[in-house]
């Protein structure tokens, strides 16, 4: 466990790189295999073997070997003044999701955006020395970091590089593969990559992150498999602030991406304010996910955003549906957002189910807890059990038509198109 300074708890007995032998290690590479077969994450042989051949522990000399081995655990390597993690080992399901939609193979030239090490490692096994492996981060503690585990590692001909992957790298491609390591609000990368190469990238539209992986078809980049993902974002030009409100001295925020000016003080005395309570019929399993609602409601409406607990704050100002990621209607004075309760049940041997709420808080809460209750059952009646929307990349100078159910992202540098078959 690391708290939010990067540090350990003084209780806590970390088993690092230091002490771990390679016979435990190597054991831990093959539950962490096995684990990750279990799950769906490794599918090929090459990228098993690359997850059983490199130890993650030595990318990650500060973590406890429990998290550093863990199929689920994001390591954070580096914080910002604020306590904010701007550089981590990303989980290792994650990670062998992407390499699995990249379909690496031997010989292949890959661009990393993003580095760390281990990935870069992985990425290293499976393309082989008949590949190259170009991987950039504007931070010199990363990179320093990265080069230096990747010599101890047997990997030093893998090419770390320093800068702003904006405008990084472009004369080692055309590449095979990008991967991209961090949350990209836009995608300035398709002019790098040869033909039949393909893109992964967790890329961020009205506050949602998925990793999409893009193939070039004409002048567009059509997505593929969108998966529910979060990254440290971006830094350098790609960068993108999101709004923030922080409420109740930090135990509440509120984020939106773009929209108008948030009046902090107003939207602090909304939270204390009477608040607006309605009740859905939709209900939803207990541990199930329904991150097809997130979607639908970016693409209904510009106030979408998030409400977040700090959970370092014993608070019982809200009641959020979920700890992370709680979808939420923001305007400049007033919200409203997703919550649940026990669903009732005369079965006792059913799934345990949890029915949806509104809470509205402010001088327009009753308004945006009505328009999200009305939006979460149109989701529940139209969207839930079909497809979800589909993701096509676009030049930003390029005519792209209005999809007849969806939206248009406009970025700096592309066009994100959201489309919900009809």
């Amino acid at each position: 466990m690391l708290t939010r300074s990067g540090r350990a708890p003084a209780n806590v007995s970390l088993v690092t790189a230091d002490t771990v032998s390679f016979e435990s290690s190597e054991r831990l590479r093959a539950d962490l295999v096995t684990t990750l077969r279990k799950r769906g994450s490794l599918r090929s042989p090459a990228v098993a073997a690359a997850f059983a051949k490199v130890p993650r522990e030595k990318f990650a000399p500060e973590a406890p070997l429990s998290a550093a081995y863990s199929a689920y655990d994001v390591i954070v390597t580096e914080r910002d003044a604020a306590g904010e993690a701007i550089s981590s080992v990303s989980a290792p399901w994650l990670q062998a999701e992407m390499l699995e939609a990249a379909r690496l193979k031997p010989g292949a030239r890959v661009l990393e955006i993003g580095s760390g090490g281990y990935n870069a490692a992985l990425i290293a096994e499976v393309v082989g020395t008949e590949g190259s492996v170009v991987t950039v981060d504007i931070d010199p503690f990363v990179t320093e970091r990265a080069a230096r585990f990747l010599a101890q590692t047997g990997h030093p001909h893998v090419k770390v590089i320093l800068g702003d992957a904006e405008h990084a790298a472009g004369e080692y491609g055309p590449y095979d593969a990008i991967l991209v390591t961090a949350g990209a609000w836009d995608c300035p990368w398709g002019h790098l990559l040869a033909p039949g190469g393909r893109m992964v990238v967790p890329l961020c539209f009205a506050s949602i992150t998925r990793s999409i992986t893009f193939v070039r078809e004409g002048d567009r980049f059509i997505g593929h498999d969108p998966t529910v993902c979060g990254f440290v974002p971006i830094q350098g030009a790609g960068a993108h602030a999101e709004q923030a409100a922080v409420l109740a001295e930090g135990a509440v925020k509120l984020t939106i991406d773009g929209g108008p000016a948030l009046d902090i003080a107003a939207l602090d005395r909304a939270l204390t304010d009477i608040r607006t309570e309605l009740w859905t019929t939709v209900t939803v399993g207990s541990g199930k996910p329904f991150d097809t609602l997130h979607l639908w409601l970016a693409t209904v409406t510009d106030a979408f955003g998030w409400i977040w607990p700090n959970p370092d704050c014993d608070c019982d100002l809200i009641s959020p549906a979920v700890r992370w990621f709680c979808p939420a209607l923001i305007t400049p004075d007033s919200f409203a957002y997703l919550t649940v309760r026990d669903a009732h049940s005369t079965d006792e041997a059913k799934e345990r189910r949890h029915q949806f709420g509104v809470y509205g808080h402010g001088r327009r809460g009753a308004e945006l807890a009505q328009q999200l209750a009305d939006q979460v059952a149109t989701w529940d009646r139209d969207r839930r059990n079909g497809p979800g929307p589909g993701f096509t990349l676009y030049p930003a100078d390029a005519a792209v038509p209005a999809p007849a159910v969806g939206r248009i992202f406009a970025k700096r540098r592309t066009q994100l198109v959201m489309s919900w078959p009809v």
